[in-house]
């Protein structure tokens, strides 16, 4: 599962990969009461990172179940 966060006043969002097997309604559940709370929303990846993100700062939140990736040049 990826999750990607939008940060306020950033380009950038922040993707993580949480491993496989991540319950998605326990990670919905965190992302929730850290955002009530004003709280640091800690993840970890796949590969073992802690992320933490000021609650505060964030602008929005999205899920995606989507595995597979391309990589390279295909032909539709």
């Amino acid at each position: 599962m990826e999750i990607r966060i939008g940060i306020v006043q950033s380009m950038k969002e922040l993707s993580i990969e949480l491993p496989e097997g991540a319950d998605r309604d326990a990670v919905e559940k965190d992302v929730e009461a850290a955002l009530e709370g004003e709280k640091l929303l800690w993840l970890t990846d796949r590969k073992g990172r802690r992320v933490g993100v000021p609650a505060s700062r964030v602008a929005y939140v999205e899920f995606s179940t989507v595995t597979e990736r391309s990589v390279g040049f295909g032909t539709a």
